[in-house]
């Protein structure tokens, strides 16, 4: 039984927990499991907010996440594994049990605020989605970009949600002032796989018209490609960046998918059951980017393989970004503008 509107279809093991729960008969109670299964968001007290990312071959070195977990549910994806921090399951409790970060604008601005901080470049999000459907009535990434503009500090977006556009104003205003990235993700041109990839985002025409409204904005768009997966999207790359191209596109990056942590049960889970004609192939393929094995951790190969495939994969990028991307470019960030803003008592005088 698929679980409707969920990526994960099982429950993977805690790495941290020696005890977990199991069905010792499940085949007495499957026909009373429910198949749908609700969203519960959990007020998390936070007491820091930014995180510096020591991977080198990550770009920019401090992320800001102001929800754990994500309702996207995405099968793919790497944050999973970081639910299990916790005490959660990288499975369905990562897009069921979402961790709420409401302080998160002004532990920002308390960050802003220390006399050691030099300007630099912070992405939202690193992890999880930060336009996900709770942002929606929670307002907290938006609140989160009204300090960034009050500070003047450089943001980078990671989305695939079209909610994004609600922020536009302030997102021109940053963007005047070269202190603004927007990277949207596009896996998928193909509807019925975007669904099963994906199953809680945005269609990729709604996205593509994500782009345009940014680009027209005079925001800075990125498309990231990601993450490309063997006989499910692999195929669609130079259609991706077609589009986005003819969306107004400055730049479009892509990843090959691994399957760290728990994502080599999920994945192969999910596979089995959303494909299972060519399920084994899909392994055997991904398996063959990373040496073997369903996930390669070395930093600069990670998340863009190795082996035929691999090469194939980046000379098509390159012989594509060439053809469509040679006459444009992402401006860099300006670091020169960052500034505290005066007390309330010093305004006085």
């Amino acid at each position: 039984m698929l679980h409707k509107g969920r990526g994960a279809q099982i429950q993977t093991k805690n790495s941290f927990l020696k005890q977990e729960k199991s069905k010792a008969h499940v085949e007495g109670i499957d026909d009373f499991e429910e198949a749908v299964i609700p969203t519960k968001y959990l007020q998390e007290s936070a007491k820091s907010i930014v995180n510096r990312v020591k991977s080198p071959d990550i770009g920019p070195e401090w992320s800001l996440n102001p929800y754990q977990g994500c309702e996207h549910g995405c099968i793919y994806c790497y944050a999973r594994n970081s639910h299990e921090y916790y005490g959660f399951s990288a499975g369905l409790d990562f897009e069921t049990n979402i961790m709420v970060k409401k302080n998160a604008p002004e532990l920002l601005r308390a960050f802003f605020d220390k006399r050691g901080w030099v300007p630099a470049p912070i992405v939202l999000s690193g992890n999880t989605d930060c336009y996900q459907p709770a942002e929606k009535k929670l307002g907290i990434t938006r609140k989160l970009l009204e300090v960034f503009l009050e500070y003047k500090n450089p943001v980078g977006i990671i989305t695939k949600n079209s909610l994004v556009l609600r922020d536009a104003d302030i997102l021109a205003e940053l963007a005047k002032l070269n202190l603004v990235h927007v990277n949207l993700s596009i896996t998928s041109l193909n509807e019925e796989t975007r669904l099963k990839l994906e199953p809680r985002t945005a269609t990729a025409k709604k996205r593509l018209q994500t782009v345009s409204e940014l680009a027209g904005l005079g925001i800075p768009v990125r498309v990231m490609a990601a993450p490309l997966i063997p006989f499910i999207n692999m195929d669609e790359l130079p259609s991706i960046m077609q589009a986005a191209a003819d969306a107004g596109a400055s730049d479009v990056a892509y990843t090959l998918v691994r399957l760290n942590g728990s994502l080599a049960e999920l994945f192969s889970d999910w596979i089995r059951k959303q494909y299972p004609d060519k399920a084994e192939r899909v392994l055997a393929q991904i398996k063959s980017l990373h040496g073997g094995k369903l996930n390669n951790s070395e930093y600069g190969k990670r998340m863009r393989g190795s082996g035929e495939l691999a090469e194939i994969t980046a000379q098509q990028h390159k012989l594509w970004h060439k053809r469509l991307f040679a006459d444009k470019s992402i401006p860099p960030y300006d670091l020169s503008l960052f500034k505290r803003p005066e007390s309330g008592q010093l305004q006085l005088f």
